[in-house]
C-alpha cells in the first residue's frame, strides 16, 4: 500500500521552516512536554480556511496551547478543554471556575528555594488553587517540565540558575490572569478524550484539535499515557466535523494513516535539546496547506519567558 504522506520538502516547504517559538504569543501557565506553540502558525491556518467553527474540542488538552490560541485570537466561538489528568485539569479549573486571581498571587508571593519547593510539593492540597499551586510549581521545577510519577526535580536547570530556571512568577501570574479574563470562550471537562469525541462525534459544527500522548515518548512523559493509537485513528476517520492531528513520524503511525484512508505531512520542528526532528500533521483532506501561511502577528509580551 503506498503512504498517504506526501513530500513536504516538494509540495510545501513551508513546512520545513522551523518556527522560532519565541515569536509565538506564550499563553499557557504550562512548560508542557509535548507542547505545540510551534505548531500554532498552522493552527491558524488550518481554522482560517474554514468557516468559523462553534467549537473546537482539545480531547487532550495538556497545556492547551491551541484551544488557549483558538479563544484567544477568536478562531472558534467556543473552546472545550479536555484533561483525564486530575492535576493538570485542576488548574484548568481554578482559572476557568473564578479563582485565577487567587492562583496568581499565589504564585507571586512565593519565594522559590530548592526546600520551599519540597515543603510545598509535600504537603495535602486543601483546595482547587491547593492542588493547582502544586502542579505549576512541579511542572515548573521538575526536569523538563515532566508531571509524570518519578520525575525528579531540576539540577543545574538552564545557564546554572538551577531549580528556578523556570520559576517565572510574574510571567506565570500574567498568563493566568488573561486565560481567565477569557474564560467565557474557554470550558473545561475532566473526562476520557474517547468518551468527548464520541458524544460530538456526528455534530459538523464541531472541530477537533487531537495531540495524544505519543506512541514512543507518552509513558515517560505523562501520567495517563495509555492510549489505544488504532482505536483512535478508527474514531476520528468517522466523525462529521474536521480534524487535526498530530503525531510522532514512525512507520506505526504512518500505517495507521493508510489503513483508515487519511493523509499526513511531515512538519520540522525543535526538539527540547534543540535537534531538528519531524512529526505529522494527518487529517482527512489536507489542502489548506496550499494556502499562504498565516503571520505570526506581534510577539507577546509574555513570549520571551516560557
Amino acid at each position: 500500500m503506498t503512504h498517504q504522506c506526501g513530500r513536504s520538502t516538494v509540495l510545501y516547504p513551508s513546512l520545513q521552516e522551523i518556527v522560532n517559538v519565541a515569536s509565538v504569543p506564550q499563553r499557557s501557565p504550562f512548560r508542557y512536554p509535548g507542547g505545540k506553540t510551534w505548531l500554532i502558525p498552522q493552527l491558524r491556518r488550518w481554522l482560517n480556511n474554514m468557516a468559523r467553527p462553534r467549537l473546537l474540542i482539545e480531547p487532550f488538552a495538556g497545556g492547551g496551547i491551541m484551544g488557549l490560541t483558538a479563544a484567544f485570537e477568536q478562531l472558534a466561538e467556543k473552546v472545550l478543554l479536555v484533561e483525564l489528568d486530575p492535576d493538570v485539569a485542576a488548574v484548568w479549573r481554578a482559572i476557568l471556575n473564578g479563582q485565577g486571581e487567587r492562583l496568581a498571587r499565589r504564585i507571586e508571593s512565593f519565594q522559590l528555594t530548592r526546600e520551599s519547593a519540597c515543603a510545598a510539593l509535600g504537603s495535602k492540597a486543601h483546595s482547587i488553587v491547593d492542588r493547582a499551586f502544586a502542579t505549576i510549581l512541579r511542572n515548573r521545577v521538575q526536569h523538563g517540565g515532566i508531571l509524570a510519577p518519578g520525575a525528579s526535580l531540576m539540577r543545574k536547570g538552564e545557564n546554572g540558575k538551577g531549580i528556578g530556571s523556570r520559576w517565572y512568577a510574574e510571567t506565570l501570574a500574567k498568563r493566568i490572569r488573561s486565560i481567565a479574563e477569557n474564560r467565557s470562550s474557554i470550558s473545561l471537562l475532566q473526562a476520557d478524550g474517547f468518551t468527548v469525541i464520541e458524544q460530538y462525534h456526528d455534530d459538523r459544527d464541531v472541530v477537533f484539535f487531537v495531540d495524544p500522548p505519543y506512541v514512543t515518548a507518552g509513558r515517560r512523559l505523562y501520567k495517563y499515557s495509555e492510549v489505544d493509537h488504532h482505536r483512535l485513528f478508527q474514531l476520528m476517520r468517522g466523525v462529521a466535523g474536521e480534524f487535526l492531528i498530530t503525531y510522532d513520524d514512525t512507520p506505526e503511525v504512518r500505517a495507521w494513516v493508510d489503513e483508515f484512508d487519511l493523509k499526513c505531512e511531515s512538519v520540522a520542528m525543535k526538539s527540547r535539546q534543540h535537534s531538528r526532528k519531524s512529526e505529522l500533521l494527518i487529517g482527512r483532506d489536507l489542502q489548506w496547506l496550499q494556502t499562504r501561511p498565516q503571520s505570526l502577528g506581534a510577539p507577546s509580551s509574555l513570549a520571551a519567558s516560557r
